[in-house]
């Protein structure tokens, strides 16, 4: 009796209102941290290591590209500031002796005028950090301007595209039939175009209607939104024809759902972790094609900074030898915004993928 009692009193006191408490699961709830959906995938998503290095690379580069240029000396409201003490032509005369039609002896001078070396080196200084162009303008501040410009065009056009093929494919995919194939048939028909002629008559047409300033690169965002939605709407058509047979489908086509939510609320979540990876590396493509058109001069207009314009001038031997400050830094900034995004959309893949337990 003595040995119980000793047992009894070593036991903790607990009183019968914490017993029934803990036996519902109350203080439970406060022990254990039950993570919402969207906190799991965010959970997954900084796990990864080349996710946040993706994520803080896109973060600088925005930063650099969009709040970079307020601090600059050298651009005022978006558009660049020339630098005019840099900026000095060289004058030079050559005295040329000649006979005139009686043979009487005639001096004149020839008069060159040509933009200043010191424009030309582009040294690097203290207020110039890359340099200048031939034109006097600071290369830093105009690669600050390109980055604004060449991630605008890459977002606005992957918005659209994503819009556009998420509606039509998924009506191609939940209702088939006539609508399936008249979708079908409008995209096999836009993938037969070749989008690098297509741009080329486009610069033409705007060259020849005098269309000039920002009203030509809405142009170019419209075109390649047109020529880029196909593949987002064959990739959501061809999952909602696999998943709108599932299980769950069923069971929502029995309790009665609208159309609009069995599509927008059962099947594209299900969508998303394809799409949002089809969407990142159509995000880095679009920005590679904007500099593949500002480096043949059919992109932004004449005298707009953007990446691609600042690589053309590679197309010269004199830059490409001398100057390799004019080319290499928009390289190494369309180069990181493309792996960037590329590594976010791997990260969000995994992240959206309920079986990955990484």
């Amino acid at each position: 009796m003595e040995e119980n009692e000793e047992l009894k009193t070593d036991l903790p006191k607990t009183s019968a209102t914490e017993t029934k408490e803990d036996l519902h699961g109350e203080n439970l709830t406060d022990r254990v941290r039950v993570l919402s959906p969207g906190m799991m995938v965010a959970k997954r998503f900084f796990r990864s290591k080349l996710s946040m290095v993706g994520l803080i690379t896109l973060i600088i580069l925005f930063v650099f590209s969009f709040i970079g240029p307020l601090f600059s000396p050298w651009a005022d409201n978006g558009a660049k500031v020339k630098d005019n003490a840099r900026g000095n032509d060289i004058i030079t005369y050559s005295r040329i002796d000649y006979y005139d039609a009686e043979d009487e002896l005639v001096s004149a001078f020839d008069i060159t005028v040509k933009p200043s070396a010191w424009n030309y080196r582009g040294d690097m200084t203290w207020e110039h950090w890359l340099g200048t162009d031939d034109g006097g303008y600071d290369l830093f501040t105009c690669l600050m301007l390109g980055g604004r410009i060449s991630l605008t065009i890459g977002f606005v056009v992957i918005i659209l595209e994503a819009i556009i093929g998420v509606v039509l494919g998924g009506l191609a995919g939940y209702f088939g039939g006539w609508v399936d194939n008249l979708i079908m048939r409008i995209v096999d028909i836009l993938s037969c175009i070749p989008s690098l002629p297509i741009m080329l008559i486009l610069s033409a047409l705007l060259t020849g209607f005098k269309i000039e300033g920002i009203e030509r690169l809405y142009y170019l965002m419209i075109v390649l939104t047109l020529l880029g939605w196909v593949g987002i709407a064959r990739l959501v058509r061809g999952q909602i024809l696999s998943l709108r047979e599932q299980e769950f489908m069923l069971a929502a086509k029995c309790s009665g759902l609208s159309t609009y939510r069995k599509i927008f609320k059962h099947l594209l979540p299900n969508v998303m972790p394809q799409l949002i990876v089809s969407m990142t590396m159509g995000l880095g493509s679009i920005i590679l094609t904007e500099a593949t058109l500002g480096y043949l001069g059919l992109g932004a207009p004449l005298g707009t900074p953007t990446w691609g314009a600042m690589i053309s001038s590679a197309s010269q031997m004199k830059y490409l030898r001398d100057y390799p400050n004019y080319w290499i830094p928009p390289g190494l900034c369309i180069t990181l915004s493309i792996l960037a995004f590329n590594f976010v959309g791997d990260g969000l893949r995994d992240a959206f993928d309920p079986r990955m337990k990484r």
